[in-house]
Parts: structure tokens; sequence; C-alpha cells
């Protein structure tokens, strides 16, 4: 049987392809990954629309997520970060309990997991980056800054065409600007960025944890899974799972 460990079902936008790759680079034996895609129309990955985008995911999620729960996930993930900025924290609570009782599956977004590993680490001083425009980048901040976090350093990347046409050597310069001595982790957000191929040598060269939505969404997966696994080479926050 496939999953005889745990499924794992992500909910993926449109456009987005990073997310599968990366996390099928991120899978531990036994765990099966399945995917649904969220639903918008238009051009994906440009930083402008991108709010009308969120909020096209939202609206039509519970058909995504339907389709997902029929393999049975064990976890289902909401793998689009900037779809939390969007919500109020009591919206994505309620958009927790709804999908949850809908599906039969354990739901988590992967903005709730970025919230979860600051947790885990006990960081309460941050770096942010990101690949949006400033509107959805302030969006991510205040987000952070409303579940009690302190964004010490903050910078996004310049001159985006596409999300989806950015690279991995990007995100490493990103993520080495917003940095600063304050910040007790970097926190690089968006699950269309590659990011997998430069945490671990940013968390050398910074001297501090370095995590992406990526990271984020599949170590709380796991453990929602219970699913205990030390994943190396991406960075402190995998390897404990």
């Amino acid at each position: 049987m496939m999953g005889w460990r745990a499924r794992l079902g992500f909910l993926v936008p449109p456009g987005n392809p990073t997310v599968e790759p990366e996390m099928m680079q991120l899978a531990p034996l036994g765990v099966s990954l399945h995917f649904s895609r969220l639903m918008a129309s238009g051009v994906t990955g440009t930083p402008e629309g991108q709010e009308a985008r969120n909020r096209s995911y939202l609206a039509h999620i519970d058909n995504s997520a339907a389709l997902l729960a029929m393999v049975h996930p064990d976890v289902m993930v909401l793998a689009h970060t900037a779809s939390s900025y969007t919500l109020s924290q009591e919206g994505e609570r309620a958009l927790i309990a709804r999908l949850e009782k809908q599906s039969g599956a354990h739901v988590i977004t992967a903005a709730g997991a970025v919230l979860q590993a600051f947790t885990h680490l006990g960081v309460h001083k941050i770096a942010l980056a990101t690949p949006y425009a400033e509107s959805t980048s302030q969006q991510g901040k205040a987000y952070l800054e409303a579940h009690g976090l302190q964004v010490v350093g903050y910078g996004r990347l310049d001159n985006v065409r596409n999300i989806y046409e950015e690279t991995a050597a990007r995100a490493y310069h990103l993520a080495r600007q917003v940095d600063t001595p304050e910040a007790e982790a970097v926190f690089i957000s968006g699950t269309g960025l590659p990011t997998l191929a430069v945490l671990d040598m940013l968390e050398h060269d910074l001297r501090k944890p370095v995590f992406s939505s990526a990271t984020a969404m599949m170590w709380l997966a796991l453990r929602t899974a219970r699913v205990g696994s030390c994943i190396s080479g991406y960075g402190c926050l995998m390897a404990t799972v």
C-alpha cells in the first residue's frame, strides 16, 4: 500500500512548479505525497494580481480539498503561505476547522507551520525575506507580528517578473540581505520560491536557523502525522522532525 507510514496531501496554486519536487526531495521512506490544485484563472506567479488569486484560491478551496480527500491523506496542507496573509487569524482557524470536518484529515497551513517552527526553535526576533510585491510582503509582516513575533530584518526580491521563474541563488542572496545581528532566525516566505538547495549553506554562513515555507510545512506535516525522521542537509528544522 502506498503511504504505509503516512499519506500527505498538498493543496497547490495552479502555476506553482516548485512544491511537488521540493516535497518529494524531503519525504522520508514510506511517506506518500498527493497533490491537488487550487483554482484561479489568468496569469499565475506575477506580483500583480496576488491578492485576487489568493481570494480565488480560498473561494474554491472546498472543491480542491474534496478531490484531495479521495486519497484519504492523514494530513492535508494548504501549500500557499500568502493565502493565510489574506485571511484574518479567525478566518484561518475557521478554514482549518471546516476543511478538517469535510475531509476527515488533519489540516495545516504553510503559514501556520511557520509560526509553529518559530515556537519550536524558541525564537522571537526574526528576519523576513519574501518574493512578493510590497503590499503582500507587508501583509506577511503583519501576520507574523500579529502572532507575537518581532520582525527585525525585512526585505523582498527586486525586479520579480514571475515568482515561478526565480532561483535558489536569488533566495540565498535575499536571505543574507535581510539578516541582522538582532535576528535569531531567518524565514524565506513563498512555496513557489526554490529554497532547499541553499538552506543548509545559509545556516553555516549566518550561524543561525534559516528555514522556508517549504521546510516548515513538511516539518509540521510529518510531526502531525507522527512520523519521526532526521532529515539532514536542509537546515536544523528538518533535523528535528
